[in-house]
């Protein structure tokens, strides 16, 4: 019996110090991001994007980057799918062709139903948001082939967002941080921002997966107890497939767009 418990530790020892898996998270730095054209039939005059995970160009979920040049406005067009967007640097407008400009700052979130006429424009001196979407390819169609899909479009300035803190949310452990919901349920698939105050030591966890982006300030991650530590800025990418933790330690307030598949902790 006692060869036997020695062996139980020994197997439980070794399994708690081997490394993670390559698949099991990823971290993406901002100065790692590899850029490529939004639309290469347009050249020069097109954004440039960046996938963070998945492939836009084919039938799959996806999470990219896209950057707008100061003055860009594109033509009236519609996408054959729909889209998620936060804006991470810069001013964004979304909307109808001959709707007035209403320009989103950072931290601000829209979302771009299938089919519907619209333009998209810039104007800040650089323009970078995080475009989402939940299969593909991403596509963009000239304006006489719209259709409407039965969605409507969400514009949701950053200071319109509704914030819930720890008295409010049970899984909020951590004082002073801070949760706006944007859409899903907790329980399910959802997409929310998540505000970390500076100072912030600790982690975010979940059983079954979660991507998230950073939108604004400056921190580090660590997964598990790994020695690697990467420094996140604004357009930096972490996830996870499966059960872990993100260690993050913030040097200046964070938010965080996170994509889960379902509820997640911030201990």
């Amino acid at each position: 019996m006692g060869t036997l418990r020695f062996n139980l530790l020994l197997l439980a020892m070794v399994t708690t110090t081997l490394p993670a898996k390559a698949d099991e998270y990823s971290v993406v730095a901002t100065e790692n991001i590899e850029w490529g054209l939004l639309n290469p039939l347009r050249g020069d005059a097109s954004p440039r994007a960046a996938d963070l995970w998945g492939d836009r160009t084919k039938d799959v979920a996806t999470g990219m980057l896209v950057k707008f040049n100061s003055g860009f406005s594109s033509p009236p067009h519609i996408h054959n799918i729909t889209y998620r967007g936060v804006v991470i640097e810069g001013l964004m407008h979304n909307d109808d062709p001959a709707a007035e400009k209403m320009w989103l700052p950072p931290g601000s979130f829209w979302t771009q139903p299938a089919g519907e006429s619209h333009v998209t424009a810039a104007d800040g001196l650089n323009n970078l948001i995080y475009l989402e979407i939940d299969s593909g390819p991403y596509l963009v169609l000239p304006e006489e082939k719209e259709f409407d899909n039965g969605e409507r479009p969400i514009n949701l300035d950053q200071r319109n967002l509704v914030w819930l803190d720890t008295q409010d949310v049970k899984w909020l452990e951590k004082g002073n941080v801070q949760i706006a919901y944007l859409w899903g349920k907790p329980y399910l698939e959802n997409g929310s921002f998540v505000k970390l105050p500076a100072g912030f030591k600790g982690s975010i966890e979940n059983d079954i997966g979660l991507k998230a982006v950073l939108v604004r300030g400056k921190a580090t991650h660590q997964w598990n107890n790994e020695k690697n530590r990467t420094a996140l800025s604004p357009s930096s990418f972490f996830s996870s497939i499966g059960k872990g933790k993100h260690n993050i330690d913030v040097e200046s307030e964070v938010v965080l767009y996170i994509n889960s598949n379902g509820r997640y902790a911030v201990k």
